[in-house]
């Protein structure tokens, strides 16, 4: 099993341009799979899937899930082109979600067949990540019972605000797709949706927790190690 994870900074970087990326790395791994499965070399690949853990922050963008509802979006096209805000939809799961300046977005492009077989599992490992993380800063990241993400108070209705959104997609055990920290994001702009869709919970980003404004250079580097902790791999760091 290869556990070695290739990290890449993209920078701010266009949301399709991203995807694309992904799409491209995780068919990539997908064709080695199944040239490996017919017992055949991987003409012109690697000989083995090679897994990725890209960091970049996107211009403001709203984003909508597969299994995601159009009305959690709150302005019309218009709108959102008076603001500087464009929309997509895509493949990953979940409901709608903000992206934008002051975000840490995180897209793991893992063959999970070198880790383990299990998605549930997998969301669970990403949490651990940002909790880790969090905790580096003094903040008590927290799980919410049905929700995927990572929350701040989630037991207390009335205080209860969300850090971290996620949101995967997974094809012959190939992951793309990740989280989004709200690191020093402007939550203004969650209040043009209903964020995943759950309408009773804030949103929470790092700087308005700490009251200072926070290095996402610091956070990735974090980020990386604490995932190459909870998922036991080697991270070779910031390859071209």
């Amino acid at each position: 099993m290869n556990k070695k994870i290739h990290t890449k900074d993209l920078g701010i970087i266009d949301y399709q341009k991203a995807w694309d990326y992904q799409e491209q790395l995780l068919q990539e791994n997908v064709r080695i799979k199944q040239a490996l499965a017919k017992g055949e070399e991987p003409a012109g690949l690697a000989k083995e899937t090679t897994n990725y853990l890209l960091f970049c922050g996107h211009p403001h963008i709203y984003t909508l899930g597969k299994s995601g509802h159009i009305e959690h979006l709150l302005l019309n096209s218009q709108q959102m082109e008076d603001k500087g805000i464009t929309f997509s939809n895509t493949n990953r799961g979940g409901d709608i979600t903000y992206h934008g300046p002051g975000q840490v977005v995180g897209y793991p492009i893992l063959d999970l067949e070198n880790f383990f077989t299990d998605i549930g599992k997998y969301l669970r490992n990403l949490e651990e990540v940002i909790i880790l993380t969090l905790a580096d800063y003094g903040i008590k990241g927290d799980r919410s019972a049905g929700e995927t993400g990572v929350w701040l108070d989630p037991h207390d209705p009335a205080r209860a605000r969300k850090i971290c959104a996620m949101g995967v997609r997974c094809s012959r055990w190939i992951t793309m797709h990740g989280f989004a920290l709200n690191v020093n994001t402007n939550l203004d702009y969650f209040g043009n949706i209903v964020p995943c869709g759950i309408v009773d919970k804030k949103v929470a980003a790092m700087h308005e927790e700490l009251g200072r404004e926070v290095s996402e250079t610091e956070v990735k580097e974090r980020l990386a190690r604490h995932f190459s902790e909870v998922f036991e791999a080697e991270l070779i760091m910031n390859v071209p």
